[in-house]
């Protein structure tokens, strides 16, 4: 059983910037792959970010590409989503998600096994 609770969304201002935190329980978080995802409403969820569980390689949406950075720190349990350049089309709920199956970093919401509550993320103009 894996569990995920994210932090660190709130309302911000255009050009802003956020740091997401997603906090899992399980003794080998280390090898899971972790992702994040976010949903606006009426859309689908589409992928932010994604880590192997050693955290040497990572994968990102072009939408946030050199804006977004993912990280973990596996002696803490978590996985961190760096936002900067925040622009409106960026407000979604954004969930941290993780998988029990692969070692690869997928972009596809089927590769993931766990999902986290989400936490609201809202950019003003």
């Amino acid at each position: 059983q894996v569990q995920l609770v994210e932090s660190g969304g709130g309302l911000v201002q255009a050009g802003d910037s956020l740091r997401l935190s997603c906090a899992a329980s399980g003794r080998t978080f280390s090898s899971y792959p972790m992702g994040w995802f976010r949903q606006a409403p009426g859309k689908e969820r589409e992928f932010v970010a994604a880590i192997r569980g050693n955290g040497r390689i990572t994968s990102y949406g072009s939408s946030v590409r050199g804006r977004f950075t993912i990280s973990r720190d596996n002696a803490k349990n978590t996985v961190y989503l760096q936002m900067n350049s925040l622009e409106p089309e960026d407000t979604a709920v954004y969930y941290c998600a993780a998988s029990i199956r692969f070692t690869m970093v997928a972009a596809d919401t089927n590769e993931y096994d766990y999902w986290g509550q989400g936490t609201q993320v809202t950019v003003s103009s």
